[in-house]
């Protein structure tokens, strides 16, 4: 058998890397190469080939003779090329005689076998320890089609299985995985996406792939890039990142908070670490996240009421007690608020028309604590179906907004309504003690802030029982500035 015969079809099926030299038997090199080719040529770029590949390779020839032994079969066994070329089997040097039987049947049966055979077999080093090996091994043909020989490669089984380890796992991520995962590359743009990221952006794994992050996200777009430029350029960071995007989707953008996390990747076949991209790696924890935030802006309230609560206790005047309640209301509550007292005194729960009188306001100017007014007793110029005005007929809350409008019409809509020229947002709560209708105190907020929703509205009754039962008290004391008997 040729050499360069019996190893042409496994060099075929490699990609080397390095160029070094072997040891190993070279004659009939010059009938591969073709008449008239350099021999020494030839053979030094099989052997360059060979020493080059990251796996161990043997052959033998059709007497089972070792014709080939390569660089990465020297490191693992410990076996030189010039000790190992020439033997017949591995018999009697490179494996135990009680394993010799195995061997031997190994080596025909991969003779007389058609395509690639797996075993694992335990091999002797030279320094007398074992290596549990697996090998895939498959014959050589002459020009007839008989066996002429076998190649071998090799490799020590616990590498095997990290590879199938790494291998598993990664497909395992990308089918199976109960979170999202995007491998990202270096324009980034995904290259490869999970099912779950997939759901988790709104649209199918095909069509995710390659497009710009600002055509998946209408927000959260700059922190995410921002995230995966900084990987790129100083790697993963010690720690999990939680971003809020809003995502497209065909009924309108949903806003997500993720749990992220990023890894650089590197090639593993390149001297110098080259970047491939990112793997980002994300959960959805928005109701943990909301539920959390829910729960910090309940302890915040409460601890508000409790503050306001304390500060009221020592207020001499009930109406300056109201005004205490006010101003502790409004901390990440509000911008604005005011207190309007019916007119003529408390409103019974029948028909008929209601004038209010403003009693209180906070500065809509600079800030500062909320200003005691309505000595004079002039009603408030509310026009009909005023959201104040509903409040008192309802006895209920009443949420109202400008809508989406332009900054002009907004500010013609509050000036409209008697409330400062910015408030856009506002939820009016009815003032009500000892089953009377006091008034009503209305919190105002800015384009700034969301509008109010059923949560807030639970806060702006619980603030309102506290101002009407001050008001109520300054009411029966006649510290507000109103004649007793004029109720």
């Amino acid at each position: 058998m040729k050499e360069s015969e019996g190893l042409a079809p496994y060099v075929r099926t490699q990609q080397p890397e390095g160029v070094q030299v072997s040891a190993s038997r070279r004659r009939g090199t010059t009938d591969e190469l073709g008449p008239g080719g350099p021999e020494r040529d030839g053979s030094d770029l099989l052997a360059a080939l060979l020493d080059g590949m990251d796996a161990a390779l043997c052959a033998f020839d059709a007497a089972g003779v070792v014709t080939h032994w390569n660089r990465e079969a020297e490191r693992i066994l410990g076996w030189s090329a010039a000790e190992a070329v020439g033997r017949r089997g591995f018999a009697g040097w490179a494996v135990r005689s009680a394993d010799a039987a195995e061997a031997e049947a190994w080596l025909k049966s991969a003779m007389r076998a058609a395509g690639r055979q797996v075993h694992e077999f335990a091999l002797l080093t030279k320094d007398g320890g074992r290596v549990l090996v697996r090998t895939q091994s498959a014959t050589v043909r002459g020009p007839a089609g008989e066996p002429a020989g076998v190649y071998c490669a090799f490799g020590e089984v616990h590498a095997q299985i990290d590879l199938e380890r790494s291998i598993a796992l990664s497909e395992a991520l990308f089918e199976d995985a109960s979170w999202g995962v995007v491998l990202v590359d270096v324009d980034l743009r995904p290259a490869v996406v999970n099912a779950h990221a997939a759901r988790a952006l709104g649209t199918g794994r095909a069509a995710v792939l390659g497009r710009p992050l600002g055509d998946l996200l209408a927000q959260g777009v700059e922190e995410l890039e921002g995230a995966l430029t900084h990987v790129l350029a100083e790697g993963a960071p010690p720690a999990p990142a939680e971003m809020w995007v809003s995502v497209r989707t065909a009924e309108g953008d949903r806003r997500r908070c993720w749990r992220s996390g990023f890894v650089r990747l590197a090639s593993p076949l390149s001297e110098e670490p080259v970047p491939l991209g990112v793997g980002w790696l994300f959960q959805d924890v928005t109701e943990a996240k909301q539920a959390e935030q829910e729960a910090a802006l309940l302890r915040f309230r409460a601890n508000q009421l409790h503050r306001a609560a304390r500060a009221a206790a020592e207020c001499e005047d009930p109406a300056e007690a109201a005004a205490v309640h006010l101003d502790f209301a409004l901390a990440g509550f509000a911008d604005h608020a005011v207190v309007d007292r019916v007119a003529g005194g408390p409103a019974a729960d029948g028909p008929g028309p209601v004038r209010l009188v403003r009693a209180a306001e906070t500065p809509s100017g600079a800030p500062g604590p909320s200003l005691l007014t309505g000595k004079a007793g002039l009603p408030v110029r509310y026009a009909e179906g005023h959201p104040a005005l509903q409040c008192v007929a309802r006895a209920g809350c009443v949420r109202a907004g400008a809508g989406a409008v332009d900054p002009g019409q907004a500010r013609e809509w509050a000036l409209a309504r008697q409330w400062p020229p910015d408030a856009v947002h506002a939820l009016c709560a009815v003032l009500r003690s000892r089953g009377r209708t006091l008034g009503v105190v209305t919190f105002l907020r800015g384009a700034g802030r969301t509008r109010f929703e059923r949560a807030d509205a639970v806060y702006g009754e619980d603030v309102a029982v506290r101002i009407a039962a001050a008001l109520d008290l300054a009411d029966l004391t006649g510290t507000d500035g109103r004649a007793e008997g004029g109720r």
